[in-house]
């Protein structure tokens, strides 16, 4: 593993409305299975502080939020999460299953935000001193379709009050990392019926196991 940890990172990407929740249920369910022990979490957050930091991001406000602010943010959650939550499981051997996690950081900042994406660089660095999931489950679906699931869930947060063209950057990025890191990413075509996307997923984790062998 590129971290010299004994787990396993598995992280789930996407855009709003992409069924993230329950096909990481049920990625959870394929891996339990195979008597894995999986810790399951998710970011902005996986600790109290974490948590604390994702309601200050997510909260709808009147005062406009610096990119820089939001940037920090993010990575202060990410620093606390890293820290009490994926590395002590990866660790003791465990399988670490987060939705979303710094691809998320470079799709959303950089991608939506138009954040410089060395900033995004330099305190990756800094915050995970190399330690990258070993496979990331990306899924795909067109904006206005996941926007209108999403609009279904609840109230929309600050984010998902952006405009259409915030969430086309944002999944342009997405793909564009997936092709970047072909051996790391799986894009699961989120716009299939939840069989076809699940099967999709259990072929990426079979694919992953068969390459994975301790």
């Amino acid at each position: 593993m590129n971290q010299r940890l004994s787990g396993r990172f598995i992280t789930v990407e996407g855009t709003e409305g992409v069924g993230k929740s329950t096909n990481i249920e049920y990625l959870c369910s394929l891996l339990d299975a195979q008597g894995i022990e999986v810790v399951l979490t998710r970011e902005p957050g996986g600790t109290p502080l974490a948590e604390e930091l994702r309601e200050l991001l997510l909260a709808p406000r009147e005062e406009t939020v610096s990119e820089d602010t939001e940037l920090l943010l993010m990575f202060a959650a990410r620093a606390q999460h890293l820290e009490n939550v994926i590395k002590p499981a990866l660790g003791r051997g465990a399988w670490v299953v987060s939705d979303r996690f710094t691809d998320a950081t470079f799709a959303y900042q950089g991608g939506g935000r138009g954040v410089n994406v060395d900033h995004i660089q330099a305190l990756e660095t800094i915050v995970q001193h190399g330690l990258q999931p070993d496979l990331t489950l990306l899924l795909d679906l067109d904006v206005e379709t996941g926007l209108k699931r999403a609009s279904k869930r609840s109230e929309p947060d600050r984010f998902e009050r952006e405009k259409l063209d915030f969430f086309e950057k944002v999944r342009s990025t997405y793909l564009q990392r997936a092709s970047a890191e072909p051996e790391r990413f799986a894009v699961i075509d989120a716009g299939r019926s939840i069989p076809d996307v699940q099967s999709q997923i259990s072929e990426a984790l079979i694919h992953f196991l068969d390459g994975h062998h301790d």
